[in-house]
């Protein structure tokens, strides 16, 4: 390749793989790797570690995997770290206090079904899984106190979540402080060029490159992704807030969760979990805002686009129709999503929140009862203390987006 040839397919690989970064640390270095790796033929070593402490991944978790993905496709060699060492110690990054540590055996547990979670993202053929513990578990204690003299006790505490909590008087354990260190000496072991991770992540990818340098290696490139909000477009999407989109769940599920969102989160959501170009998105907002495409024709296109990428082409169609069937013709000629309940009489407010689980608290429940949002075949229960007989069958419509049959 020429001078020219090798700067061109440099700004190529680099306006690709900048694409929806918070940061990246530093450019400059990125595209001299870049065009060292493009000169030498010799694929760059992309690092992303994931700490299995729950078994289903969601589209937060996405963001650095398809990331990880374009890296692939352009070639560079993908490292996938799950780890089984750092994931019994817990990452402290954003915890008010200390985590409780797992067991080897629960944390082998959460993994069994993660790669086939991956799988629906990453070519697994083409990917190097590794695993934190065939190193970790070898580091004698020379090893390790030779790790914690690299670091100072004021280091660790200018960590904002770690200055946080001692400065209201909670504990923060010396083991929280050993995990962005083990983190960094992963990139270490892997001599990585490139680590991805999530804004909040920021602290223990930089602890990488102090590592990496301690060690008289070439840093590596810290590529910060956003992070993806939940559903409820105020915190982090997450399983335990009940936020979420599962990579797994099923296309009418992951259509309507989509639907559920605002409309000012939507155009986020399209930078961050879709192919589609900026400039195809700034126009699908230009014309939102200029009234010539309605907001819930916008969001059923991103909601097409995303049943697309884990269920095809195919299944996006049709999870669009299922719902324009459902919640716009409100024909209920479809198949539903069916929950298995005891055929008793119970209160309203515990058929949502206990028997079907379709609200999560009281509070809500009582509102959207009152609001009129909750309806059994198609007919409005708005009295709070009203008792539902359950029957085979029976229809039951929370608010816009959410239904369910009795079996």
């Amino acid at each position: 390749m020429t001078e020219v040839e090798i700067k061109k397919e440099v700004e190529r690989q680099f306006d690709i793989l900048s694409r929806g970064c918070e940061e990246i640390i530093n450019e400059e270095e990125f595209k001299k790797k870049l065009e060292k790796s493009i000169i030498s033929n010799k694929p760059l070593k992309i690092k992303l570690g994931i700490d299995p402490s729950g078994t289903e991944l969601h589209l937060g978790h996405a963001v650095p995997l398809r990331k990880l993905k374009q890296f692939q496709d352009l070639g560079h060699h993908v490292y996938f770290l799950i780890g089984t060492f750092t994931g019994r110690i817990g990452d402290p990054t954003g915890k008010s206090e200390t985590r409780k540590m797992l067991s080897e055996d629960q944390v082998m547990e959460n993994i069994k079904t993660y790669l086939d979670q991956v799988a629906l993202i990453l070519d697994l053929n083409k990917i190097n899984v590794v695993y934190n513990a065939d190193w970790l578990e070898k580091l004698k204690l020379t090893d390790v106190l030779k790790l914690l003299s690299m670091f100072t006790v004021s280091q660790m505490i200018s960590r904002e979540d770690f200055s946080k909590r001692l400065s209201e008087n909670k504990p923060v354990s010396l083991i929280e402080f050993m995990y962005p260190i083990l983190q960094g000496y992963d990139s270490v072991e892997l001599e990585a060029d490139v680590e991805l991770g999530a804004t909040e992540q920021k602290f223990n990818l930089l602890r990488g490159r102090d590592l990496q340098k301690n060690f008289g290696q070439e840093q590596q490139i810290c590529m910060i992704m956003p992070i993806l909000e939940g559903l409820d477009g105020v915190e982090k999407m997450s399983k335990s807030l009940n936020n979420y989109i599962g990579v797994k769940d099923n296309p009418n599920d992951m259509f309507g969760k989509i639907m559920s969102i605002s409309d000012e989160l939507m155009y986020n959501y399209y930078k961050m979990i879709t192919e589609i170009s900026f400039e195809e998105i700034d126009k699908i907002k230009e014309s939102v805002e200029n009234g010539s495409l309605h907001p819930m024709e916008a969001k059923k296109k991103l909601g097409s686009e995303v049943v697309k990428i884990y269920h095809g082409e195919e299944a996006g169609e049709e999870a669009r129709k299922w719902f324009e069937n459902v919640f716009s013709k409100r024909s209920l000629d479809v198949d539903l999503p069916e929950v298995l309940l005891e055929y008793k009489e119970v209160g309203v407010i515990d058929l949502l929140v206990k028997e079907t689980e379709l609200v999560k608290t009281t509070s809500e429940a009582r509102r959207l009862i009152e609001q009129g949002g909750f309806k059994i075949n198609d007919k409005a229960i708005k009295d709070i203390k009203a008792y539902i007989q359950i029957e085979s069958g029976m229809i039951i419509r929370i608010g816009k987006k959410k239904i369910v049959k009795v079996k």
